[in-house]
């Protein structure tokens, strides 16, 4: 393996029910405030389809590694933790990855998709 890497984290989690609304609206404003941040190259928010339960996974591309700590210092991500905090019906689990393709420099979502809906 040759040239630089990111850290991606794969953040899967399922939720209580009659509480898929609120964490939608909750992980969306994240979403789209964290791929604003410098040290965030994506921050993909999906719906898991093949099951009735409301499972969710969080694909988050970091440029290195100091960057997720600076993740959770931000306004946007405590309010996130803040208001997820009762939607999860186990509590969420993170598994850390190395990218290794795309290359470095094509894993930037463009910041115009903050504004997306």
């Amino acid at each position: 393996m040759s040239g630089a890497t990111q850290l991606a984290v794969h953040v899967k989690g399922s939720l209580t029910a009659n509480s898929a609304d609120a964490f939608h609206r909750a992980t969306l404003e994240n979403a789209k405030n964290s791929i604003l941040e410098k040290g965030v190259s994506r921050f993909d928010y999906m719906k898991r389809i093949d099951t009735e339960k409301d499972d969710f996974l969080l694909v988050e591309v970091y440029r290195d590694d100091e960057a997720p700590g600076l993740h959770k210092e931000t306004p946007h991500y405590n309010a996130w933790r803040g208001a997820v905090a009762d939607a999860m019906a186990v509590p969420r689990t993170a598994t850390k990855w190395r990218t290794l393709f795309p290359p470095y420099d094509h894993w930037q979502t463009s910041p115009a998709a903050s504004k997306s809906t």
